[in-house]
């Protein structure tokens, strides 16, 4: 997934846990339909990008639609390749195929922005949550109910859940089955995609707490997307704000929302509102 020679990693001076995903000046290009065949119009959906995320840390990404934040979680999640530029992940170079991808989705797991889309209609809770553990051959049957079972505990479910079908389910209890779902491999970083915009305010807080306690209790990593800055304020550790596939201001949330240097950053946090 490089386009040059692969630079060596190390990790930083202040010796923090070597990084579980990071790029390094990652550009994605789309070529357009418009334009010749000798001279294509094209986009530049990721332009010269360099972040990473850690087990335990909250990576929050925000920026409004088309910024390039959702191909930006592709790229982690080895969904999307990258026209130049490299991925590491765990400290080795991202590597394509079979093989790679199956590692690769034991370690970073996505949450989607909308549950009822995400789940497949015709499958029970049961079903939905066992069937990562069967694709990635994880215990024996009765080992994979138990685990399906303590993943309902995990995300605030009862355990009548385990045999009804996503309609069945309110948009935030879909959103649950959802982040059961990411966690089943025990990840350990996930990657939600705008995971609350499709939830009404009360839900919404509900997520985002949901997901404070397990990266607390599990120690997970996450990196969180989302156009609403207050929300990614709210879970955030680092924020990572984007602008026409360009990071242009990247620190604590102490550091974007008292010093923003960046004249549209600025005009984010002023048309924020005050609660999620």
């Amino acid at each position: 997934m490089t386009t040059d020679s692969t630079p060596q990693f190390t990790s930083d001076a202040a010796g923090q846990q070597q990084p579980t995903i990071e790029l390094v000046d990652v550009h994605v290009v789309h070529q357009l339909r418009s334009g010749s065949l000798l001279h294509p119009d094209t986009i530049r959906a990721v332009d010269g990008v360099s972040v990473s995320v850690r087990r335990g840390e909250v990576l929050g990404i925000v920026g409004e639609s088309g910024s390039g934040k959702s191909t930006l979680a592709r790229v982690m999640t080895g969904l999307q390749p990258v026209t130049s530029g490299h991925v590491f992940f765990d400290g080795q170079p991202l590597r394509r195929g079979g093989a790679a991808r199956k590692q690769l989705g034991r370690k970073v797991s996505v949450v989607f922005q909308d549950p009822a889309t995400a789940l497949n209609p015709r499958l029970a809770v049961r079903e939905t949550l066992i069937d990562p553990l069967r694709v990635h051959s994880i215990g024996t049957e009765s080992a994979r109910l138990a685990r399906v079972k303590e993943l309902l505990h995990l995300v605030g479910l009862p355990q009548s859940a385990l045999e009804v079908l996503p309609r069945q389910l309110s948009g935030g209890q879909r959103q649950r089955v959802a982040i059961a779902r990411a966690l089943a491999l025990e990840p350990e970083i996930i990657v939600a995609d705008e995971p609350t915009s499709a939830l009404d305010v009360s839900v919404r807080a509900q997520v985002l707490n949901l997901l404070t306690d397990l990266k607390q209790e599990l120690g997970l990593g996450l990196v969180f997307i989302s156009h609403d800055i207050s929300t990614v304020r709210f879970i955030s550790d680092t924020i990572a704000v984007m602008h026409h596939g360009k990071v242009i201001e990247h620190g604590t949330v102490e550091q974007i929302f008292d010093h923003a240097e960046d004249e549209y950053t600025r005009s984010l946090l002023a048309a924020a509102p005050s609660l999620l």
